[in-house]
């Protein structure tokens, strides 16, 4: 089965930035999560997004240097998240279900690139790990959360053009290369992230129960940010 992409004729492109974007635009009363909102893409989202009044979860590995980088940006609070680690995934998921909030907005940004060979977990490739299987993980224990038309964003890249899914060897056990490995995590967010586009909608086609995210949302491209 195929999921067909086509544009969606924002108006927005290349150079356009998270302040553009929103502006004009309230999100008071609005919860968002964003995985590696303390650094490049993710802060940037992070304060817009908090300018634009929403309540921004930040949900990073390094707590300290996560709350000096935020440090000034309203409506922000900083929760750890080690992607890499499942344990984290799910204490993270915990905290934030007992907090009894509904997720608007859950935008993965958080990843590594280009790293050396690493392992993490059960043997698993970091950046496959990290990139891919955490938030995969991350998406499917805050599910009860993400309802009444909750947005999942998933930040590829064009580095997906790299290297598909490594079926025969997933993990890289068979010889190491940096660049594919990358290039198959951002594919494997790719795919997730139309994945869940689809089940949104055929739960919502379907009438089932209003407490199921009924629309995602996906970046599979270059991503470019203007310096000011």
């Amino acid at each position: 089965m195929t999921s067909k992409q086509s544009p969606i004729h924002s108006g927005y492109g290349a150079v356009t930035t998270a302040a553009e974007v929103l502006e004009g635009c309230d999100l008071s009363n609005t919860t968002a999560i964003v995985t590696g909102g303390h650094s490049g893409l993710g802060l940037e989202t992070t304060r817009a997004l908090a300018n634009a009044g929403a309540r921004v979860v930040v949900a990073a590995r390094d707590v300290e240097a996560a709350r000096a980088k935020t440090n000034g940006i309203p409506n922000v609070e900083i929760e750890r998240l080690d992607l890499s680690d499942l344990a984290s995934v799910h204490d993270f998921a915990l905290r934030f279900l007992a907090s009894d909030r509904h997720v608007d907005i859950l935008i993965g940004s958080a990843g590594i690139m280009a790293c050396p060979e690493t392992r993490v977990g059960a043997g698993w490739e970091a950046q496959f790990a990290t990139n891919h299987l955490g938030h995969y993980a991350l998406v499917n224990l805050l599910w009860p959360a993400l309802k009444g038309r909750a947005r999942v964003v998933v930040v590829s890249s064009a580095g997906h053009h790299q290297s598909g899914i490594r079926w025969n060897d997933v993990q890289f056990t068979q010889g190491y290369n940096k660049w594919l490995a990358y290039g198959q995590s951002k594919t494997a967010n790719a795919l997730f992230a139309v994945h869940l586009d689809r089940l949104g909608h055929l739960r919502l086609r379907s009438g089932l129960s209003p407490f199921t995210p009924a629309r995602f949302s996906l970046r599979s491209s270059v991503i470019w940010r203007r310096m000011k």
